[in-house]
């Protein structure tokens, strides 16, 4: 995958995870804007921001969004206006963080009172990952995937809800995404009785709000 094409991930898929009236929304790591065509398209937005650290990406993006701030999200995040965005957007931007956690907590600061956060997260527990690490004894970066090697943390299923509650807040919903077509490894879940049904997913869509607030 080019760099632009890494940029210009549309990830239609995360529209479900979505309220239909999205509001004001916040996008980290916006990219190229494409994502936030759809969501404008399809749901009921009525402002959406976005930050994106690449130059080009973000000039891109000036074009779909109300406002575009270029830079690292964990150094531009103070600079948020308090209790304003409705909606909060991670789509596979939190695993580049230096302290996801960190900002999760002060992106709840950012949060309207019934805001929520929708995210995409890289599965490491994904059965090639695990083949790869158990069978050949490799963890071999690559330039995209679970290991992209821009990739600083990495995140299970459990490590995911841990991580979100310890920021305080609510996980709503945790779903797989973009699963795999192979029976076999489909099949893992329920004859492992679940302990298995996580490695069918390359990624975890999440829904989650502050806690004391469901959705």
């Amino acid at each position: 995958m080019s760099d632009r094409q890494y940029y210009r991930q549309a990830r239609p898929e995360m529209l479900d995870h979505m309220a239909w009236n999205v509001g004001c929304c916040l996008e980290v790591g916006c990219g190229s804007g494409n994502f936030a065509q759809l969501v404008k398209k399809h749901k009921n937005v009525s402002e959406y921001w976005g930050i994106e650290i690449e130059e080009q990406s973000a000039k891109e993006a000036k074009k779909t969004l109300n406002r575009v701030l270029l830079g690292n999200a964990e150094e531009l995040v103070e600079q948020l206006p308090n209790n304003y965005f409705d909606t909060v957007v991670f789509n596979d931007s939190l695993e580049h963080l230096v302290d996801p956690l960190g900002l999760l907590k002060i992106i709840k600061t950012k949060l309207t009172a019934k805001g929520h956060i929708v995210a995409s997260i890289p599965n490491v527990r994904y059965y090639k990952n695990l083949y790869n690490l158990i069978f050949k004894k490799q963890w071999c970066y690559e330039d995209s995937g679970i290991l992209d090697r821009t990739h600083l943390r990495f995140f299970t299923q459990q490590s995911i809800i841990d991580t979100f509650a310890e920021a305080g807040f609510n996980v709503n919903s945790i779903q797989g995404v973009n699963g795999t077509r192979k029976l076999k490894i489909r099949l893992l879940g329920p004859l492992t009785f679940g302990l298995l049904g996580d490695i069918s997913y390359l990624q975890f869509a999440v829904n989650a709000c502050a806690t004391g607030h469901k959705v």
